[in-house]
């Protein structure tokens, strides 16, 4: 039996083209600008500034989007892909990761510190002597935001190393522009999504009343995931950064931060097996879907289409279903529409995506910043 959640069996792909060459990303546009109005109108309601992560799209054509309807500038994960929003000109990026700016890194990071405002993140205070060393003798005007762990254990300081590492900030001659967190524990499941948005706004503040206590000037304070945005979008967070909201997936749907009847991204598959019953095979493998696969999820994707089937498993260029009980096969040759686990990874590993308005080809997309990884 498989196990698909309730939020599972409620989810709505985009509608494919006729006609498609399999395997291919497909992004509805539609259901994108009502993402990114809702989330927008969300954070407006409450009077939080909206910095969009675009390592979900990796793409200029949607963070215009995201800015057009409001967003105060973009967050990315590497300097990559800061120089492709760059190149594309949008103007206030935030590179919201601990850099170690050394070699080719650091002539990119000053030259790019020249050409639009730029924060990068730090949480330590070796971190941030790199990037003043890294902008030294240039006119580079260069922002830090200094990363707290609120829980997820994976990059960020404490409340008392924050204050050493903002003083680092200053003997550099860097800007202090504020504080983040990831609040990434959220994504354990949908029983941690509450605790974890509490636990960025706690975090947050006592790291602030740190840094203030101590003399510094804190003008942003950031949170940062799609489950928790809405919910830790108050006192003292002014900023939030979700960025899979655009498109949404099958684990946001579950989380609670998508609307699993506007989800705007899906792989359309082709079925290209039904040897043996109870299952069929379809075209699109790990190289499209990527792997991510939460532990309280089954499987890899779901197939809407396919009411009660699951992707147990996948392989380079295979997705093995299994089919609900006694649910008739597919026939050879149809194509699908997967909902991904995780629509992040699924971008990176594709050329292009392929938009579309009710249902009909609107551009082919050249993912520009895919690969940019450093």
């Amino acid at each position: 039996m498989n196990q698909l959640t309730d939020i599972d069996r409620t989810l709505s792909a985009p509608r494919l083209p006729h006609g498609l060459d399999t395997p291919v990303v497909v992004v509805d546009l539609d259901r994108v600008d009502a993402n990114i109005a809702r989330m927008q109108a969300h954070l407006d309601e409450r009077g939080v500034a909206l910095r969009p992560h675009a390592k979900t799209h990796k793409s200029p054509f949607f963070a215009q989007l995201q800015l057009e309807a409001g967003a105060v500038g973009i967050t990315v994960a590497t300097l990559g892909e800061a120089q492709v929003m760059a190149d594309a000109g949008i103007d206030d990026v935030f590179v919201a990761y601990p850099l170690w700016a050394v070699g080719d890194k650091a002539g990119r990071l000053q030259a790019l510190a020249g050409r639009v405002r730029l924060a990068v993140g730090a949480d330590s205070v070796e971190g941030v002597r790199q990037l003043g060393r890294a902008v030294a003798g240039s006119s580079a005007r260069l922002e830090v935001m200094i990363e707290v762990d609120s829980g997820e254990g994976r990059t960020g300081t404490d409340a008392a190393r924050a204050v050493e590492v903002a003083r680092a900030v200053t003997e550099a001659g860097l800007t202090l522009r504020g504080v983040f967190t990831h609040g990434g524990h959220a994504y354990r499941g949908p029983d941690r999504v509450a605790g974890a948005a509490e636990d960025e706004g706690s975090t947050l503040g006592a790291v602030l009343r740190a840094l203030l206590d101590a003399g510094f000037e804190v003008p942003v304070v950031s949170a940062g995931s799609t489950p928790t945005a809405v919910a830790s979008a108050a006192a003292p967070i002014t900023e939030e950064r979700p960025g899979t909201y655009v498109f949404g997936d099958r684990q946001q749907a579950n989380l609670g931060g998508s609307d699993p009847a506007t989800l705007a991204l899906a792989v359309a598959a082709t079925v290209v097996s039904t040897a043996v019953p109870g299952r069929c095979v379809l075209d699109s493998g790990a190289k499209m879907l990527a792997k991510d696969k939460p532990d309280w999820l089954a499987g890899h994707g779901v197939v809407p289409q396919l009411p009660g089937a699951v992707i147990r498993s996948v392989y380079d260029h295979h997705a093995v279903v299994d089919l609900a009980d006694d649910a008739p096969p597919p026939r050879v040759g149809d194509i699908v529409a997967v909902v991904p686990n995780h629509a992040c990874p699924v971008v990176n590993l594709t050329d292009e995506l392929l938009l579309t308005r009710a249902g009909e080809v609107v551009e082919r997309l050249p993912v520009l910043a895919r690969g940019r990884n450093g």
